[in-house]
């Protein structure tokens, strides 16, 4: 009897939130107004790889959770539109910019996800494997 080697993909995802404001230049806007306002924030993070065959995971979500927090005090609280490397404070930048934070420490990163709940937002980046 031939044993199949049998692979599994999995994937992994940890949320967190922030709090923050910001301004954007709206063209939609008759006064062309940048008033501060803020929003709650969801952040996911995914992760998509085959599981250690000795741990067992993918990778410790302890760990994930040491480095979303890192990230997450450069968000919380802050105003977005004074965060080096952020640009405009698009849910597309916020994807970006938690990419660019976590992509050479969390091992296995496959997308970056932003809503904000209350307005029905949502952004999704999917990295290429």
């Amino acid at each position: 009897m031939k044993l199949q080697n049998t692979t599994h993909e999995f994937e992994l995802s940890q949320r967190f939130y922030f709090e923050a404001a910001h301004t954007l230049s709206r063209t939609v806007d008759a006064q062309g107004s940048r008033q501060i306002h803020g929003h709650t924030y969801e952040a996911e993070i995914t992760l998509t790889g085959q599981r250690d065959p000795v741990s067992g995971m993918v990778l410790d979500l302890a760990y994930v959770r040491l480095e979303i927090e890192r990230v997450r005090a450069l968000l919380d609280h802050h105003f977005l539109d004074d965060i080096t490397g952020l640009g405009p404070a698009t849910l597309e930048n916020l994807c970006l910019f938690i990419k660019d934070q976590l992509i050479h420490t969390v091992a296995h990163l496959s997308a970056v996800t932003i809503s904000r709940r209350a307005s029905g937002d949502k952004c999704t980046l999917r990295l290429n494997a």
